[in-house]
């Protein structure tokens, strides 16, 4: 990928699957521009730097449009262009503090338009702005961090972000179709318990419950981006693939010992 051009949304934390995105592509020859919301994103970007790569941050709150419009021109002024596009922004961000769940039927507005505008509205706002562009050089890749937790499987308290993730897959397939033939292909990935800085207790204990008998790492999603942002994935669009060592195709998800 020497040559190329990337930008990796939600890459503040150094334990997240942005950053471990950015360190791949950076790897695999990228020039890499990262984002988040805080301006830790520059201690990132200059680790990146560190190792040799063309690195450079940027913040915004890309639930915004217009910070969204911004920081893509930014990136391009920045590096020329913009080839591959990392859409890994949502969940949370450092400078909200803990976002409480809630069951559906105590679900307010405020909290759904949150989940929906930071899991859903944040890649729209992006990929609107970045995509123009590869269409008209006629090649570019833009992969989802989805989940699991929507278009596969939910957890309780959890209805706006499975809405969302179900509706970045929906998005991605959608753009995927319209981008096709402009050499421009458009995927997912859908990770399922990894262990991030973010993951909980619990979560930590669902992940010894997979058929894997462990959490996923940051890593092992980001390499699966990285094939997709690659040649190698020329004939690969509109797909969604998950990384969640096989929880979601096993039956029993008790304690091993009762079952394997």
């Amino acid at each position: 990928m020497a040559g190329r051009v990337a930008l990796v949304t939600g890459a503040g934390s150094p334990e997240g699957i942005g950053f471990a995105t950015a360190l791949v592509l950076s790897r695999e020859g990228c020039a890499v521009a990262i984002s988040s919301t805080t301006d830790r994103i520059f201690d990132r970007a200059s680790e990146l730097s560190a190792g040799g790569a063309g690195a450079a941050g940027f913040v915004a709150d890309l639930r915004s449009a217009d910070a969204a419009t911004a920081m893509v021109a930014a990136v391009q002024d920045r590096f020329g262009a913009i080839d591959v596009l990392v859409n890994n922004a949502g969940m949370a961000t450092v400078d909200m503090g803990d976002i409480e769940t809630k069951a559906f039927a105590e679900l307010d507005e405020a909290a759904w338009d949150l989940d929906i505008a930071m899991n859903l509205t944040t890649a729209f706002h992006v990929t609107r702005a970045a995509i123009p562009s590869m269409i008209e050089r006629g090649w570019g890749r833009v992969v989802m961090v989805s989940s699991v937790t929507g278009p596969l499987v939910a957890n309780p308290g959890s209805a706006g972000y499975s809405a969302a993730k179900a509706g970045m897959d929906g998005l991605m397939r959608a753009v995927a179709i319209e981008v096709a033939r402009h050499g421009v292909t458009v995927n997912s990935v859908a990770p399922g318990w990894i262990a991030t800085a973010s993951q909980t207790p619990e979560e930590a204990i669902a992940g010894r419950h997979t058929p894997a008998g462990r959490s996923g790492t940051p890593g092992e999603v980001a390499e699966v981006i990285a094939f997709l942002c690659s040649e190698r994935a020329s004939y690969v669009t509109g797909q969604s693939i998950v990384v969640d060592g096989g929880n979601t195709i096993q039956e029993y998800k008790g304690p091993p010992e009762g079952y394997y």
